[in-house]
């Protein structure tokens, strides 16, 4: 999470406690170090944020912050809403009601005057039920965990493959997770729903996320033919 969206996060776990909160408790929540929450905690109060506290004590935000409600141009309120209606759409349960539940919110801080319901743009992408496979392979991304699965290419045979998750690719057609493949030694594209088995390995990746997501973008770009 970069710092901006970090430093809205703090500012509305703050709001909703009523008792003073620890430094580390919220280190923890943020997924930051300790000195990094200090350095966002002296942001905030340097940009006038009403919060009191100090290390070893806690900290608290007095009432009276008021944020100003989201202000939207046209276009970018187009994007936002067609970007989450296209989510929801194609991954209904999962990720999908994340991003219901994300619009709901973003219809109740626009302006006065302002509706996510102005945006007439429409999604009619398949529903192509990967959504749990989707769930873990995004689970299996953020704690750098290999997968094991049972895959049928488009000839209709079948493999077993160990491979390390790197990325998902959201297509007309079908959703294709980019990994690199023990069994081949290098970077391949499987589609989602030609996976009909996947589970964790039970081991880490043998590479970090970030330097194979980086590998695979200087040599590979994704495929809908897989």
């Amino acid at each position: 999470m970069s710092r901006a969206p970090r430093l809205l996060q703090l500012i509305e776990i703050l709001r909703a406690r009523r008792r003073p909160i620890s430094g580390q408790a919220l280190a923890d929540e943020l997924g930051v170090s300790l000195r990094s929450l200090y350095r966002d905690i002296r942001t905030l109060q340097g940009e006038g944020v009403p919060i009191e506290g100090e290390a070893g004590v806690g900290y608290v935000m007095r009432p009276g912050l008021t944020l100003p409600p989201l202000n939207f141009d046209v276009d970018e309120l187009d994007a936002v809403v067609l970007g989450l209606r296209f989510v929801e759409r194609r991954l209904p349960d999962g990720l999908g009601d994340d991003a219901s539940r994300a619009l709901a919110k973003i219809a109740t801080i626009l302006p006065k005057g302002r509706s996510v319901e102005d945006v007439q743009l429409l999604v009619g992408m398949p529903e192509t039920g990967a959504a749990k496979t989707l769930d873990v392979i995004r689970a299996a991304i953020r704690t750098e965990d290999a997968v094991t699965i049972g895959y049928r290419d488009a000839k209709g045979e079948a493999t077993e493959r160990t491979v390390w998750p790197v990325v998902v690719g959201f297509f007309g057609a079908a959703e294709v997770l980019a990994a690199w493949c023990e069994l081949r030694q290098d970077f391949r594209n499987f589609r989602l729903d030609r996976i009909v088995r996947l589970d964790l390995a039970g081991r880490a990746m043998e590479r970090r996320h970030r330097l194979l997501l980086a590998d695979w973008r200087l040599t590979f770009e994704m495929d809908e033919d897989c």
